[in-house]
């Protein structure tokens, strides 16, 4: 008799379980993918106004007699850190619950950060060099090129895998910046060489191949990480790839003697506080765009955030033709338009494959529970 009770006692236990473990799953997993939105989209915008912002305000600097090249490429990173609030802030929520020490990167990753933050000052610099003597839209055509790039290197690297709405994202997004292409002979500045025109054109597209490796490259650092990657890993990653670069431009610059002629040249407002106030803007707008898009491939992948920086580069288009008075001709319009067309087919298809996946990961985890017979 006393058997019996303990066993019925004993089955109401396991049962109560069994429909208290499915709900705290659920919770735990709405939890983080709430989490993860929250990130994704906070670094879409990030990388909206670096990307956007980062070529019109370093197009400003040159526009109005700004002429030292590896100091546009330094302020590119200078801006660094700024990431040392959110490291402050992650750091002091860490040390409530435990001992921890301020930065969690370990040799591995600091070596390769240290890597990938010489590859990124050479871009910097061939992209500077670019915008130097391309006006913002025809720099743009030539960085939206990146894409097909980024996306042959993510499937070799990482082993991208193409869903039939990628593909149909790469191709319009593609054949969006191939139409920019046409008429672009009038977008030549004045008192611009031929020469320094195919020098500024070859420039740029080295620095959209350069960045095209170096976003997969990234993402393959994290997957063969010896440790967990966070995002405040991310951050930590971000910093030491940031100053790196920061001090590759250093060394150029005092090799080129810009120190002896930074604000000389410029003209805007006559007065130096507009020099400076472009300076300052020009390295925190800059890091949003590298915060944004190395946020993009913690959140997602390589490709994601080549995707978002080309969907991006349109309107950058529009607002060069706002701000600097380009000219916004008919294929502009058409870009735009298979841009958005090409973004908006990306996200659809994640949508749709993560609508397909949840509930089977859901069916997969309630198996994984007990099954306990209710029959005394």
């Amino acid at each position: 008799m006393v058997g019996d009770l303990g066993s019925k006692r004993l089955r109401r236990l396991l049962n109560q379980r069994l429909h208290e473990e499915p709900s705290k799953t659920q919770t735990h997993v709405m939890s983080k993918k709430k989490m993860k939105t929250g990130l994704v989209i906070i670094n879409c915008i990030i990388l909206a106004i670096g990307n956007c912002g980062g070529p019109l305000i370093t197009r400003l600097y040159f526009r109005n007699g700004g002429k030292r090249i590896w100091f546009s490429s330094f302020l590119q990173t200078a801006g660094c850190p700024i990431i040392l609030f959110p490291l402050l802030f992650s750091f002091l929520r860490r040390k409530e619950a435990t001992t921890t020490p301020f930065f969690l990167i370990k040799p591995p990753l600091f070596l390769a950060s240290i890597v990938i933050g010489l590859l990124t000052g050479v871009d910097n610099y061939l992209y500077a060099y670019g915008l130097a003597y391309l006006p913002v839209s025809t720099s743009s055509l030539v960085i939206s090129s990146q894409l097909a790039f980024t996306a042959f290197f993510a499937f070799f690297m990482v082993k991208q895998k193409f869903t039939p709405f990628i593909i149909n994202a790469v191709v319009l997004l593609t054949l969006g910046a191939g139409i920019l292409a046409l008429h672009t002979d009038g977008d030549k500045l004045a008192k611009e060489t031929h020469k320094e025109y195919i020098v500024g054109f070859l420039m740029t597209l080295a620095a959209a191949i350069l960045y095209a490796f170096v976003l997969p490259l990234v993402e393959l650092t994290y997957k063969k990480a010896r440790q967990r990657i966070s995002y405040t890993l991310v951050l930590e990653m971000q910093l030491v790839l940031c100053f790196v670069a920061t001090c590759f431009c250093l060394v150029g610059m005092l090799a080129d003697g810009d120190f002896k002629e930074l604000a000389r040249d410029f003209k805007l407002g006559g007065s130096t506080t507009y020099y400076y106030v472009v300076v300052v803007f020009t390295a925190i707008i800059w890091q949003g765009f590298f915060l944004g898009s190395i946020g993009m491939i913690f959140c997602a992948s390589s490709l994601v955030s080549g995707i978002l920086i080309c969907a991006l580069l349109p309107l950058t288009e529009v607002l060069a033709v706002f701000f600097f008075r380009e000219k916004f001709q008919a294929e502009k319009s058409i870009s735009l338009f298979l841009s958005l067309w090409g973004f908006v087919s990306y996200f659809y298809g994640q949508i749709k494959a993560e609508n397909k996946t949840e509930t089977p990961d859901q069916e997969a985890q309630l198996s994984q529970l007990p099954v306990i017979d209710s029959v005394a």
